[in-house]
This record gives C-alpha cells, sequence and structure tokens, in this order.
C-alpha cells in the first residue's frame, strides 16, 4: 500500500534538516515507536506498536536510513515481525524538506507491505486514516522538540534523558481508536449521500 503525507513545520529550513539526522530523536516523536539499538553505518534496531481499528501488533526489526544533504532528503527501508501474532511488515520510506511560507514543507512517500493476520485491515480506508492521524501526532511532536531552540538557553526544555516517554505510550494507544472511528464516519457519510440519492430518484 502507498502512502503521500505533506505536513508543513514552523522552523526554517536548517533546523528541521538537522534535527532529521539526530534519528533517535526522530523516533522519540513518532507514536509507537522505540529505537533499541544504534547498529552503525545507519542500520537501527527498534519496536513499533501498531494498531489497525481493533487489532494490534508489536513489531520488532530494523531499519537503514540513507541522507542526501543536498537534496535535503532521505532514504528509509525497514522490516519488522510480531513475534507473538505472526504477522509481518516491510517499509519503503522517502523524505524530502523543502522551504515554505511559514517553515518547512516536509513530503513523505511510503510504500508498506502488510502480511499475516494484520493485512485483512491493511487493505480498507483505515490504514489512510490511521496514517493520517500518526502524521499529525508525528509532526506536532516535531514542533514541540525543535521550539525550544530557538528560545535563549534558560528557557529551553529540560534534556532529552530527562524528558518522559509515557505520554507517546499514551497517545500512540489511542490511535486505532480514532482511526477506526474517522473510517466509520467516512462509510455512515457514504451510506447517508447513496440514501439521499436514492430517495431523489
Amino acid at each position: 500500500m502507498k502512502i503521500s503525507q505533506q505536513f508543513t513545520v514552523a522552523r526554517p529550513l536548517a533546523d528541521v534538516w538537522a534535527f532529521f539526522q539526530d534519528v533517535p530523536a526522530v523516533a522519540r516523536c513518532m507514536p509507537g515507536a522505540e529505537l533499541t539499538e544504534d547498529k552503525g553505518g545507519g542500520l537501527y534496531a527498534g519496536k513499533v506498536k501498531v494498531r489497525l481499528g481493533p487489532f494490534g501488533a508489536n513489531f520488532e526489526g530494523e531499519a537503514r536510513v540513507t541522507t542526501d544533504p543536498a537534496a535535503r532528503s532521505g532514504h528509509v527501508e525497514g522490516k519488522g515481525v510480531d513475534r507473538r501474532g505472526g504477522s509481518r511488515t516491510r517499509m519503503v520510506m522517502d523524505y524530502r524538506l523543502v522551504p515554505a511560507d511559514g517553515g518547512t514543507a516536509v513530503t513523505v512517500e511510503a510504500d508498506v507491505t502488510l502480511a499475516g493476520a494484520i493485512a485483512q485491515f491493511g487493505r480498507t480506508s483505515l490504514m489512510q486514516e490511521t496514517a493520517n492521524i500518526l502524521v499529525r501526532d508525528f509532526a506536532s511532536a516535531l514542533e514541540a522538540q525543535l521550539a525550544p531552540a530557538a528560545g535563549p538557553p534558560e528557557a529551553r526544555a529540560p534534556s532529552r534523558a530527562a524528558q518522559p516517554e509515557a505520554p507517546r505510550e499514551v497517545r500512540a494507544a489511542s490511535v486505532g481508536l480514532r482511526a477506526l472511528w474517522a473510517w466509520v464516519k467516512a462509510m455512515l457519510r457514504n451510506l447517508l449521500s447513496g440514501s439521499d440519492r436514492d430517495r431523489r430518484r
């Protein structure tokens, strides 16, 4: 399944690009993601909690990250396995940063392959709704991390080691229900619009 997303961060291009080079910091902005090891050479091990509607999975795997500083772009290839449920996933993602009014525009193009029990949910619009919510949460967390850099030292946030991780987990756990509700509302809109058309005939 191909996913395309774009969002704008209210920070200069140089600041956003520098932040994207700190892979552990970027991972902390992703709901449900946990970086467990830097294996060197752009290879990282980690865990990702995914929830699509009523179905949840905990993937463990690796991702390789390469960047092109001249083009302000990056490429990520990852794979993971849910050892308990048997689901598997592969992802190829490209991102690009460009200047935009009010900050920096981030474009993300991803191709996600799901196999196993989770695949039955990945073939519906529910996955797209989940991606929309995850991207909004990621953009908000990214801006929150970058904002203190503009202020004086005494106004900056505590070090990353001192920042609590719990809120990211709480928010990640709610993504599935929010996506499911968005999907249900979309289905209801389609049903109602169909009923209106039938009455007008």
